[in-house]
């Protein structure tokens, strides 16, 4: 049974009547929050997300998919993920795969502003500011994302997307076998998590239908560890808030 914890829930099954998620690729969303986005979904709450780039530059063969043929590819298959999760409102920001840190976080911050403004989120998910994998484009729409909640009066909560010691511990070994990690990963212990998702059942199999439709990039590695240990792999999905995200 799949089992979701937030503190001070309010009135709502799932506690969340509106939710904002903000990634800097098509594939973070369902890797990060899609188990969270199924049950907001799910129990009839708004759920948005925004995408920074068509990541058009994900792919380890580049004269077979160059960036104008990858790009449109990887629309679909967000499509298709977030249909996947009952997830039917998006936003473009049509930025360049790799290039979001050489922007000021001003400009990212003020296309981020009206979304906020529009969607009106009780909770805003993306990246904490080591961007997961550490990789530039993640670290760089977390500031984005900061900055634009600051600058919107910091009415919704900002989860940050974050991993526990107990899924370093189960799946560190997995973890460096495949280079998950450029920098050192978040870790948080479950204590400080502003929100917690143990995915089995519905949710579960919805998170691996999501993760499959992006098949350019989940393809190769679910067949490199095979399906049962990749969807167990990522069941579970943790949030922290700023002030948490250090303990």
């Amino acid at each position: 049974m799949t089992t979701f914890h937030r503190a001070q829930v309010p009135d709502r099954a799932d506690g969340i009547a509106s939710l904002l998620g903000v990634w800097a690729h098509p594939d973070d969303e369902a890797y990060l929050s899609s188990g969270l986005m199924s049950l907001v979904a799910d129990a009839g709450g708004r759920v948005a997300v925004v995408t920074a780039t068509r990541g058009e530059h994900g792919t380890d063969d580049p004269e077979t998919w160059p960036p104008e043929r990858l790009a449109p590819v990887r629309e679909r298959e967000l499509r298709a993920s977030l249909d996947e999760v009952g997830v039917h409102e998006h936003h473009w920001l049509s930025y360049r795969d790799g290039e979001l840190a050489e922007l000021p976080v001003d400009r990212g911050a003020a296309d981020l502003v009206p979304v906020i403004e529009q969607v009106r989120p009780e909770v805003i998910v993306t990246f904490g500011p080591e961007g997961m994998t550490g990789h530039p484009d993640h670290r760089t729409v977390s500031a984005w994302t900061t900055e634009a909640w600051r600058r919107t009066g910091c009415r919704a909560e900002l989860w940050y997307a974050t991993l526990t010691p107990e899924f370093h511990m189960t799946w560190g070994e997995l973890n460096d076998r495949v280079g998950l990690w450029t920098t050192p990963p978040p870790v948080t212990a479950q204590s400080e998590l502003a929100a917690h998702l143990q995915m089995s059942g519905p949710v579960l199999a919805r998170k691996h239908r999501a993760l499959r439709a992006h098949a350019s990039q989940t393809r190769a590695l679910e067949e490199l560890v095979g399906a049962t240990t990749y969807r167990s792999w990522w069941s579970v999905e943790s949030f922290v808030a700023p002030e948490n995200r250090d303990a």
